[in-house]
């Protein structure tokens, strides 16, 4: 992920003239109180946050920046260039050193996305990952972002007419678990005309991006249909009510998930649990926690779909998204499935599943331990199965370290040490 230089925030007494502001006042207090169900932050909190230059990411700096400092914290504006226009680097350029104007430290980071088909997914893909590694990178462990009611009353409105089920119809989550920060998103029920409003008292003139109007994109068709661009139509408003009401159920099942889990699973953090299937169960709470389970160890962003799963629960035993369920409750990763090696660089991620967090070398490589498991010592507790699903460093063919078996020797294996981080975040 190129990244550009941080542009350096002046002194943090840096004055504001439109600090006084009545209207901004209140929306600073709003704000507040959006940002306490999404805590706790504890002292000094160390904030990033995604900013397009746009009015909506522009009111998301200037709001949690202003949070921050009162808790003696602070915010990095993290600018993404996606390159997909000649004129993109410079404007995100001129957003750095507006934001730094501001009192705001902020930094760069070019995409390079290339143009073609799907390239909006594509893009937000890009922005996400780039965002999620800058902000762990900074030692920021929460990330912010600027969707409004709008945003997820499209993205509702988008997963209806593709037949979401529940969980999708509860929409984006204002509070999600990532591997390398926890993604907040405390804007998600105020209308974006609020929003507008927050940057024209604080004197800025935000960006439009061209591609916000191009009907081309599902989000632009989608907008239109609800003719509603200042988030405050009836449509919009319902929309945005029946993905609460989808969220509220969603956490409820989340509650039950989490409970079920500490009470009939072991999870291990060499990357495999052992199942208790009959305290598991084998109703929807259960259907559920295995599909959790499943997306985890298997590497994958997205969980199986229910009815397999239930297939899989009511079986015993067989192989479904990537991973394993064997008799009497093992529960592993598929062999077969596992991703190709990278380079074993920190900060590294390798299968979907474990993250680098030593030193590294990028001369050196993270893959299978395969079939050279059986040569090696392991502790009685591993299954056999599970040791050929471990990471392990070679450089040329050579194999120099399992970082999970602490082999060769612990000194020489926590170059590499390694931590099961699964893509999806935490299990439950």
């Amino acid at each position: 992920m190129p990244a550009g230089p941080t542009a350096q925030s002046p002194s943090a007494s840096a004055a504001d003239p439109d600090a006084t502001s009545p209207f901004l006042i209140r929306a600073s207090a709003a704000f507040a109180a959006l940002m306490l169900p999404l805590g706790p932050f504890g002292p000094a909190p160390r904030l990033a946050a995604g900013v397009s230059g746009g009015p909506h990411s522009l009111a998301l700096a200037l709001l949690a920046d202003g949070w921050a400092r009162a808790r003696g914290g602070r915010l990095l504006a993290l600018v993404c260039d996606h390159g997909l226009r000649a004129e993109s680097a410079a404007e995100a350029a001129g957003v750095a050193a507006r934001l730094a104007a501001r009192g705001i430290a902020a930094r760069v980071l070019a995409l390079g996305v290339a143009p073609g088909a799907g390239v909006q997914a594509r893009a937000r893909a890009a922005r996400l990952s780039a965002l999620l590694a800058a902000a762990g990178a900074e030692g920021a462990p929460w990330l912010l972002l600027g969707q409004h009611r709008g945003d997820q009353a499209e993205t509702v409105l988008g997963r209806a007419l593709a037949g979401s089920g529940a969980p999708g119809l509860a929409g984006m989550a204002a509070a999600r678990a990532a591997p390398a920060a926890l993604v907040l998103r405390p804007l998600l029920g105020m209308p974006p005309a609020w929003l507008e409003a927050v940057v024209a008292a604080a004197g800025l003139a935000p960006l439009r991006d061209p591609s916000n109007a191009d009907p081309r994109f599902e989000r632009v068709r989608l907008r239109a249909a609800l003719a509603d661009p200042a988030g405050e139509g009836g449509a919009t408003a319902a929309l945005a009510e029946a993905a609460a009401r989808f969220a509220a159920r969603r956490a409820r099942l989340g509650d039950a998930v989490a409970a079920r889990l500490a009470g009939a699973v072991a999870l291990r953090p060499e990357g495999y649990a052992r199942l208790d299937l009959p305290a598991l169960g084998g109703d929807a709470v259960a259907v559920a926690a295995l599909a959790a389970l499943l997306r985890a160890l298997g590497g994958a962003e997205f969980a199986p779909g229910g009815a397999a799963v239930a297939a899989l629960l009511a079986r015993g035993q067989g192989t479904l998204g990537g991973a394993v369920l064997r008799a009497p409750g093992l529960l592993l990763r598929e062999a077969a499935a596992i991703g190709p090696p990278v380079p074993a660089e920190r900060g590294a991620t390798w299968d979907g599943r474990f993250r680098l967090v030593g030193p590294g070398d990028p001369a050196a490589a993270i893959g299978a331990l395969g079939a050279e498991a059986a040569a090696l010592p392991r502790p009685a507790w591993l299954p056999a199965a599970v040791a050929r699903t471990l990471p392990a460093i070679r450089r040329d063919g050579a194999l120099l370290a399992v970082p999970p078996l602490g082999w060769p020797c612990p000194a020489a294996a926590a170059r590499y040490q390694m931590m099961f981080a699964p893509r999806a975040g935490p299990v439950a």
